[in-house]
């Protein structure tokens, strides 16, 4: 998962860091709300977590602004000390997915995020194919069918395409995107990002007149948006 984390407190912020990437996860840091609120406007992320008392915008005020502005539920799980029955109330009634007291335990955090994120995620990870009319992505096999017929596709095209299939209707940052298909590969830049998106927009007739639209999203990303529902 890609993780974005408000935290004001330095010692926190390396034990979840830790916490996080052993797991597995990618986590970056802001230690204001403003900040925080700044960057994901223009990047985006698997989950968000956030402590409550931060500077600028305060983790409700961050939660309201999320939920005001998001064009889809992103998970966001609230860590904080405040642990009064009428924050957690508060958190909860405004959009929050769940609620951790500090002090945090490293099991239980890494499970209750992994949890939102799977509740919200469009397709089960457990699925052995992706069925999107008039397409077919067989996840055993790594094949993509178009109206029965196989696409050629490479490798990475075939990454990005169930990326992008299983995120759909959502902005997806090409840094988001970079990290997910490509990894962290610091010889790997957003050009790259941009030539697999017009190849697979090719490749599988992702036009408005199939039903299917792949847009660039200024300053942003990539969004698939199906017209057509099923």
């Amino acid at each position: 998962m890609r993780l974005a984390l408000l935290e004001d407190d330095i010692d926190q912020v390396a034990l979840f860091n830790e916490w996080l990437t052993s797991a597995g996860h990618t986590c970056e840091h802001f230690d204001n709300g403003k900040s925080f609120v700044r960057n994901i406007k223009h990047d985006s992320y698997d989950a968000l977590i956030l402590d409550w008392m931060v500077p600028d915008m305060d983790g409700l005020e961050v939660l309201r602004w999320v939920r005001e502005n998001f064009d889809w539920p992103i998970p966001i799980v609230f860590v904080t000390a405040k642990d009064s029955e009428d924050d957690i109330f508060n958190a909860l009634e405004h959009g929050a997915d769940d609620y951790v007291v500090k002090p945090a335990k490293q099991r239980e955090l890494i499970a209750r995020v992994t949890a939102v994120v799977r509740r919200s995620a469009l397709i089960d990870e457990a699925q052995t194919t992706i069925e999107q009319d008039p397409f077919l992505i067989d996840l055993g096999n790594h094949e993509i069918q178009r109206d029965g017929e196989k696409v050629e596709v490479t490798q990475k095209e075939y990454e990005l395409i169930v990326f992008l299939f299983r995120n759909i209707g959502r902005v997806l940052s090409r840094a988001h995107i970079l990290e997910s298909v490509w990894g962290r590969n610091p010889d790997i830049n957003t050009r790259t990002v941009d030539t697999h998106v017009s190849r697979i927009r090719s490749k599988l007739a992702l036009t408005t007149e199939a039903g299917w639209k792949l847009t660039s999203i200024y300053q942003h990303g990539y969004r698939l948006e199906r017209l057509i529902a099923n």
